[in-house]
């Protein structure tokens, strides 16, 4: 599995996808982090770059983010990309929460993910 995560110069989730410096993209397997490789942020990136196709073709599945709007979302998406909003932190720390089973979509668009089912306890991080 390939995760990417919009990332700052301190290592930290850039919580802006549309004007993050560049994208850590990461390789999973059998729960543990095998490597990671920097990916550059194109010009204009969001829903209106090609980082989605870029991404695809590099095998990327999850998107773990900070804010991200509804047309990024979808565009994402439409490249098999399951997107997790409302991450913040060091990206390792939040990789390997992620692999825990431990992160959930804070937007009002939730995916399941693997198995994880909202009727098994995961829930939306936001509430009304």
């Amino acid at each position: 599995m390939k995760l990417a995560v919009p990332t700052t110069q301190e290592n930290q989730v850039d919580a802006h996808f549309g004007h993050c410096e560049f994208f850590t993209v990461f390789t999973v397997e059998d729960g543990e982090i095998k490597n990671s490789q920097i990916v550059e942020s194109p010009q204009g990136c969001g829903c209106k770059s090609n980082i989605s196709s870029v991404l695809q073709e590099m095998g990327v599945t999850v998107m773990l983010a900070g804010n991200m709007g509804g047309g990024a979302v979808n565009v994402l998406n439409h490249h098999g990309i399951d997107v997790f909003r409302g991450c913040d932190g060091n990206v390792n720390t939040l990789v390997q929460e992620f692999v825990k089973g431990e992160l959930v979509d804070s937007g009002e668009s939730c995916h399941q993910h693997e198995g994880h089912h909202h009727d098994d306890g995961h829930q939306c991080g936001h509430h009304n």
